[in-house]
């Protein structure tokens, strides 16, 4: 079961992913519906505060869409 988080924020759309538990979990930053960034983290909070220093996203905008 992979857990996944969404935010949208200005023109991006924001996906933190599980990846197997040895892998960590990524934050995918998508324009236009391309992805144009991603970041591999130990864990969802560190993903959360990445979005938010590097593109402002505030942390209640994150909705968790369960598994996917």
């Amino acid at each position: 079961m992979n857990m996944v988080m969404k935010a949208k924020y200005n023109t991006f759309e924001f996906v933190i992913e599980e990846d197997h538990p040895e892998v960590g979990v990524y934050l995918y930053v998508y324009q236009d519906g391309k992805c144009v960034r991603d970041f591999l983290q130990n864990d969802k909070a560190t993903c959360t505060e990445i979005a938010f220093e590097e593109f402002g996203v505030p942390k209640e905008l994150w909705c968790d869409t369960g598994d996917e």
